[in-house]
């Protein structure tokens, strides 16, 4: 199968680079299009012989089981609307990059039509499930190093409400004395967040056992003996898999991840009255509407709420 190849490629992702698109970010627009690239080699299709059937079928290939990783390995899980958009929005985005520079494009970006998005009832875990959670490691991991260390990530997480990836690249010059930490965050945005009095101590009894050495980062690997390499980071995958399986052993019925104990920091802060701007700043995101999508009340609130306001309650 001969290889199809998107023009100017390498010039489009040095574009995103040089406008300050996080790393993160490029990573995805990259592998995103090295799908739509291979697909393209397997219908046998040149980039500019594409047209609207080229992407309605891309979007069935998008939906299918048949559907190949951007390193063409069968993809093991059917992808969410959201993650097909966003895919979709590569495309676009690339498209729009092409005719901005005077290249010819086969199709009008407003051609690649978006799919409708499925509305989830949210499901926030309530609070003595996360506590639950979050006490875990110290109690179910064998090694102290590890069961320390996993414990502190989780009320670090919790605390602040960052990001995965933000919690795997802290550095302890980040943190102050006060618990305030300085975080470049998505889209080079600069922000802070605050470490509660019980995460401080919990870093502190991490740092007691882990020592001083030469990475910067703050979590750090470990294997048996040989602690820590330096400039070496803990793999988000790790974290997810680990939170899943205390999950598990725990029999919490809703799912928990590192990243939903995220919307669960900026759920029990609205019930708590947080003003919605104040949670805005400390996510670190630029829209209020994407904050709002993060504060999902709880049933167990909500159900609370109605008993109390509903004017034929009695």
């Amino acid at each position: 199968m001969e290889k199809v190849y998107l023009p100017i490629f390498d010039d489009f992702l040095l574009s995103l680079q040089v406008n300050n698109f996080s790393q993160e970010t490029i990573y995805n627009y990259e592998r995103d299009l090295e799908v739509f690239q291979n697909f393209l080699s397997e219908i046998k299709t040149d980039f500019d012989k594409i047209n609207k059937k080229t992407l309605l079928n891309y979007k069935a290939y998008l939906v299918s089981q048949d559907r190949k990783t951007a390193k063409s390995i069968l993809g093991k899980k059917k992808l969410s609307s959201f993650s097909i958009n966003r895919m979709l929005s590569a495309i676009r985005s690339y498209l729009k990059y092409l005719i901005d520079n005077d290249y010819k494009s086969p199709v009008s970006p407003s051609e690649v039509k978006l799919v409708k998005t499925e509305k989830k009832h949210p499901r926030v875990a309530e609070f003595e499930e996360i506590v639950k959670l979050i006490e875990f490691p110290t109690k179910i991991e064998k090694n102290k190093m590890v069961a320390l260390r996993n414990r502190a990530m989780l009320e670090v997480l919790f605390s602040t409400g960052m990001r995965i990836s933000e919690l795997i690249t802290l550095k302890k010059t980040q943190i102050d004395k006060t618990g305030r930490i300085f975080i470049m965050g998505k889209g080079k945005k600069e922000r802070f967040v605050y470490l509660t009095p019980r995460a401080q101590e919990h870093i502190k009894k991490f740092l007691e056992v882990r020592g001083e050495n030469d990475s910067p980062y703050l979590f750090l690997p470990y294997r048996g003996k040989n602690v820590h390499q330096k400039d070496r980071k803990i793999s988000p995958n790790y974290l997810e898999e680990r939170v899943k399986r205390y999950r598990e052993l725990l029999g919490l019925n809703i799912p928990i991840s590192p990243h939903s104990i995220r919307h669960a920091f900026a759920t029990y802060l609205a019930e708590s009255g947080a003003n919605p701007a104040a949670i805005q700043i400390l996510l670190g995101h630029e829209s209020l509407d994407t904050t709002t999508r993060y504060v999902h009340a709880s049933d167990r609130y909500a159900e609370r709420i109605h008993r109390k306001y509903h004017p034929l309650k009695e």
